[in-house]
């Protein structure tokens, strides 16, 4: 298995909001972990790194207390997911400056074959199989759930004015239900996980061929992944995971 991550600035923002946590190379834990802070000054900032860092933290040190079985591991992100909302939401009433702040959050967890995902947010996990390129997360947001209702279509929300309006967070309400799946990991995937900063950029279809093209090198792929948000406007900090089996 090889991996990569890289977060940027972007070119319209003052200061990078996102946080990724990738494991050692040599780490038995295949750990993942994406979040997209949004807060007023450095809010968005502390309520990504906490939620990321908790996480990190509350799998680590559980991981071995636990059976391993699939229902057991969904069970362990789950209540990372919820630890993190509480620390999140601890901060946020605390500190009159963090007032507000929240964070979408993936957790990824790769364990036999398996790939065990955490999810709340608009924040994206994708799986490419045999060339054929899927998100497999759902939004939680405003447009999704017009999408789902047959309001409007996928290509009228990639320009919809409320677009990044948000239907779940991290730090927002005292009890939160992350989205909770798991998928199979076979030779040859490609997991790719990013924050908004490149969806609402960089169609799927481009998304696809840069990775297609830089197929055997996750580092490149992600380096390219990012250069292309940014030409296209890099409107926003630009997170991605790239994961290859």
């Amino acid at each position: 298995m090889r991996f990569s991550g890289l977060t940027d600035i972007g070119l319209k923002r003052d200061n990078n909001e996102d946080y990724i946590y990738l494991p050692r190379e040599d780490s038995g834990i295949k750990l993942f972990v994406l979040a997209d802070g949004m807060g007023g000054a450095n809010a968005g900032e502390m309520a990504s790194a906490t939620a990321v860092k908790t996480v990190k933290d509350y799998i680590k040190n559980n991981f071995i207390k636990i059976e391993r079985t699939k229902e057991e591991l969904e069970n362990l992100i789950r209540r990372a997911i919820v630890e993190a909302n509480k620390k999140v939401l601890e901060l946020a009433n605390a500190n009159e400056e963090y007032k507000g702040m929240g964070t979408t959050l993936i957790v990824v967890l790769i364990y036999r074959g398996r790939i065990h995902i955490g999810h709340v947010g608009d924040s994206r996990v994708y799986r490419l199989r045999q060339n054929v390129f899927r998100q497999i997360t759902k939004d939680h947001s405003y447009v999704q759930e017009l999408i789902r209702q047959g309001d409007i279509t996928q290509e009228e929300a990639k320009n919809h004015p409320q677009r990044n309006v948000l239907l779940k967070a991290i730090g927002v309400e005292e009890k939160i239900k992350p989205d909770i799946i798991t998928k199979g990991f076979v030779k040859g995937d490609i997991i790719l996980v990013c924050s908004d900063g490149l969806t609402n950029m960089v169609d799927d279809k481009y998304i696809y061929e840069i990775i297609m093209k830089n197929i055997y090198d996750v580092n490149v792929a992600c380096k390219k992944l990012v250069e292309k948000a940014n030409y296209n406007g890099g409107l926003d900090n630009v997170s991605v995971i790239l994961i290859s089996n």
